[in-house]
């Protein structure tokens, strides 16, 4: 019984995801195998999300081999983030989960960023630019628990003014480590204001790269935490442009 089990346990292991990530600037596909990360492919440039994806997708596939019929599930960033990169991304998450008849893990954007960070125990804040001098953030911490790190959600992931982000880490008064695309533009605002040590991640930590999706993924894969593509809706937090102006017009 005991060897039947540890077979099972490996064959959990070696399920084999497919994420996608388009929430933002970047653009981001990976193949993840159990444990190990099989291909990454990750670009931040000015193509548009609709020409990079699909020959991102079809470039891993010739490099590893890949039939798509092999993979378990589909992880895709879900949102917060770009309204336009986000439709492309769930589109395209949800045509493979159709033809493929494949689930769908929907990974919430800004918790995948934190994943970047794994086993760091000091708070880690994803700061993506919402414009109009928000960002959609959270912030979280990794904590040991059974011999493992889980991800910690401190404040679940929102739309937020920069001023209540930082005030919000200054009554907490723990040190930060920030990341994403919103850095640059609140580099200035974050330190005359922020009371607490801080610092930024580093160029390979500090924006959304579909292996963590596919890490955080698998995780949820393991506790069930699927949808089928036909359920899967992007998770925008906010109104798009055209929807607040039509709704200041009425």
């Amino acid at each position: 019984m005991r060897k039947s089990g540890q077979m099972g346990a490996r064959m959990e292991e070696k399920k084999k995801i497919l994420a996608i990530d388009s929430s933002g600037l970047v653009a981001s596909v990976a193949v993840i195998c159990g444990d190990e990360l099989t291909a990454e492919y990750t670009v931040n440039y000015k193509k548009t999300h609709s020409q990079t994806l699909l020959p991102m997708l079809e470039e891993i596939k010739k490099m590893t081999e890949l039939e798509l019929d092999s993979i378990d599930a589909i992880a895709v960033s879900a949102g917060p983030g770009s309204f336009t990169g986000l439709r492309i991304g769930s589109a395209t998450a949800k045509g493979l989960g159709l033809a493929l008849e494949k689930p769908l893990i929907a990974v919430p954007t800004v918790d995948g960023l934190a994943f970047n960070l794994y086993g760091v125990e000091k708070y880690i804040c994803p700061i993506m630019d919402a414009r109009r001098n928000q960002v959609y953030t959270g912030v979280y911490r990794f904590r040991r628990q059974e011999g493992q790190w889980e991800l910690e959600v401190i404040k679940s992931q929102c739309a937020v003014s920069i001023d209540e982000l930082i005030g919000f880490l200054n009554e907490a008064g723990e040190e930060v480590i920030f990341l994403g695309d919103g850095v640059p533009v609140f580099k200035e605002d974050i330190a005359a204001n922020i009371k607490v040590p801080y610092s930024f991640a580093p160029a390979h930590m500090n924006r959304q790269r579909a292996a963590s999706v596919g890490a955080l993924g698998r995780i949820y894969l393991e506790q069930g935490k699927i949808q089928t593509a036909a359920e899967h809706e992007p998770e925008y937090l906010r109104m798009s442009q055209a929807e607040r102006e039509r709704l200041e017009k009425s």
